[in-house]
C-alpha cells in the first residue's frame, strides 16, 4: 500500500466531507470505537493504527461505496510516494499514490481477480491481486475520476468480471476469512469497518507518510495530529479486534 504524506502545512481547503479540527490534545489517545464506526458508516475516513511491534503504521481508510470523486481527490493529493513496481505496471506517465482496495476472497475469486505473484514474498504477506480499471465511462484509469469509479465498481455486487480491465491503476488486496482475528493487518481491518457498519465488504486504504525531505513513514504521534488537523477519528487495529471479541454475533452499528 502506498504512503500518504502528512502535511504540517496543507495549501488546499479540504473538501466538504472534511472539517479541521483545531482543539488542542494534552495527551495522545485513540477515539471511542464506537464514534469511529459512526463515522466511517456516515462515509468518513478513519485513522487506523496497526501494533507498535508490527508495521507501526497508520492507514486512511474509507469504505468504497462511500469513495467518490472527492474524496477520492483528496486521498490522491495527499499521497507523495510510488513502489517502482507500480510505475513498471502502469502505462500512465505521470502516477499519484498507490491506494488500494480491500476484498473478501470470495469476492475476488467471483470477479476472477487471482493474486499478483505466485509466491508472496511481502514481509507481513499482503496478499495483492492483479490490478484493474473500470472499464465503463473511464479513460486512463489513473484520475480520481477513474479510480473512484473502479473502487465503487468492486464493491458492487453487480459488477461482473467483464467490466474491468487487468491491468490498471487499483490494487485490490485479498482479505483473510476471520478478519483481524484471524490476521492484525489494514487489508483485514479495511473489509472489518464495512461488515460492522453495514457496508458493501470493500474498503480503500492507503499508508500515511511524513511529508519530510525522506518521506519517513508516520508513526503514532504523527498520524494523531493528522487525525486531528482534519478532524478524523483515529482507532488501532487492535480495538476494531477486540469490538469484534466482544460482538461475536457480527452485530452492526445501527444507523443515526
Amino acid at each position: 500500500m502506498a504512503p500518504t504524506a502528512v502535511s504540517p502545512a496543507l495549501s488546499h481547503t479540504a473538501p466538504a466531507v472534511l472539517k479541521r479540527h483545531a482543539a488542542p490534545r494534552t495527551s495522545f489517545s485513540f477515539d471511542p470505537i464506537e464514534s469511529a464506526l459512526a463515522a466511517f458508516q456516515a462515509g468518513e475516513f478513519l485513522v487506523v493504527m496497526d501494533s507498535e511491534d508490527r508495521e507501526n503504521e497508520g492507514d486512511l481508510i474509507i469504505a468504497a461505496s462511500h469513495c467518490t470523486t472527492e474524496k477520492m481527490a483528496w486521498m490522491i493529493k495527499h499521497t507523495r510516494s510510488v513502489p517502482p513496481c507500480f510505475l513498471l505496471m502502469s502505462s500512465s506517465k505521470s502516477l499519484s499514490g498507490y491506494i488500494c482496495i480491500a476484498l473478501p476472497g470470495e469476492r475476488l475469486n467471483e470477479l476472477e481477480l487471482p493474486m499478483m505473484v505466485p509466491e508472496n514474498q511481502d514481509r507481513h504477506r499482503t496478499a495483492y491481486t492483479v490490478t484493474v480499471d473500470y472499464k465503463h465511462g473511464t479513460t486512463t484509469g489513473i484520475s480520481a475520476s477513474d479510480r473512484s469509479a473502479t473502487v465503487r465498481a468492486l464493491a458492487s455486487p453487480d459488477s461482473r468480471p467483464s467490466d474491468f480491465t487487468r491491468p490498471g491503476h487499483m490494487v485490490p488486496l485479498r482479505a483473510r476469512a476471520g478478519g483481524v482475528l484471524t490476521r492484525m493487518g489494514h487489508t483485514e481491518s479495511a473489509v472489518d469497518l464495512c461488515v460492522l457498519t453495514g457496508l458493501s465488504p470493500a474498503g480503500v486504504l492507503c499508508e500515511l507518510v511524513n511529508d519530510d525531505a525522506q518521506g519517513t513513514m508516520a508513526r503514532r504521534d504523527d498520524c494523531r495530529a493528522f487525525a486531528d488537523k482534519w478532524g478524523l477519528k483515529m482507532i488501532s487495529v487492535e480495538m476494531l479486534a477486540e469490538w469484534r471479541r466482544t460482538h461475536p454475533d457480527g452485530q452492526t452499528i445501527n444507523s443515526s
